[in-house]
């Protein structure tokens, strides 16, 4: 085999090594991996990027396949959004004294990213974390609706308790009420007894980026004071500038 053949085989093998590990994998690894020396190692990397077959994770010497770039990038986007706002939740945990959470849109549903609850209740709220909940059911996937660009049209209005919205008329205008308050509601429209607040929230660069609030029992969160914590969260979510 010519020494051009071999450098090829090489080279691809590596490349499969790459796609086959399914997250990003640092030289040093599919050096153990393939054994491969590290000087013939990189001189295959290098190629397989000047090539545009490789790219590596901002900052960092893992590489990934360029097709898995969109996963990897929207990875590193969320890991950054969950450490920019981590700040911002506990400072809205603890005016309001509830749980607080950040979610944003995944799939047109409601994903829980994270959620802050360092009170002594002998009862918290469950960790959702990592959870979707259906988008017109809870009050941070009405504040994303109602301040994004997004169409109603995939949004299947399912009844999840006697308190769901289910009309789209009446949809419609719930989240104009949201446009014009700045903050949204869930009156128990998933769980039973439990009512919510949620806020948008934008980067420095006034994008949406996802939403923030709160969830807490019907018998502490009356209607006038989830609309006062609703004007409290914007004034928290305003002194915050996130880069992200």
């Amino acid at each position: 085999m010519s020494q051009q053949l071999k450098s090829l085989s090489k080279g691809l093998q590596v490349y499969k090594e790459i796609v086959n590990y399914g997250k990003p994998i640092s030289a040093t690894l599919l050096c153990d991996r393939l054994s491969i020396n590290k000087s013939t190692m990189s001189r295959i990397l290098q190629t397989l990027k000047d090539e545009g077959y490789i790219l590596y994770l901002d900052n960092s010497n893992e590489i990934f396949p360029k097709s898995l770039e969109n996963i990897e990038s929207k990875k590193t986007r969320i890991e950054l959004l969950i450490q920019k706002t981590k700040p911002l939740l506990e400072e809205i945990h603890k005016k309001t004294k509830e749980c607080s959470y950040l979610g944003i849109i995944d799939n047109n549903k409601l994903l829980y990213l994270n959620q802050i609850d360092y009170s002594n209740r002998k009862i918290k709220t469950r960790n959702s974390i990592g959870l979707q909940a259906p988008l017109h059911t809870n009050a941070l996937g009405k504040s994303i609706l109602a301040f994004g660009n997004y169409s109603l049209e995939n949004i299947k209005l399912e009844p999840y308790t006697s308190n769901t919205i289910t009309d789209i008329k009446s949809f419609k205008k719930t989240l104009d009420e949201v446009l014009i308050n700045g903050y949204s509601l869930d009156n128990s429209e998933y769980q039973d007894n439990m009512r919510c607040v949620g806020v948008p929230i934008f980067n420095h660069e006034n994008i949406l980026v996802g939403a923030v609030g709160i969830s807490g029992t019907k018998d502490r969160l009356s209607f006038e004071k989830l609309n006062q914590l609703g004007k409290d969260i914007i004034d928290i979510v305003d002194r915050y500038n996130i880069k992200c």
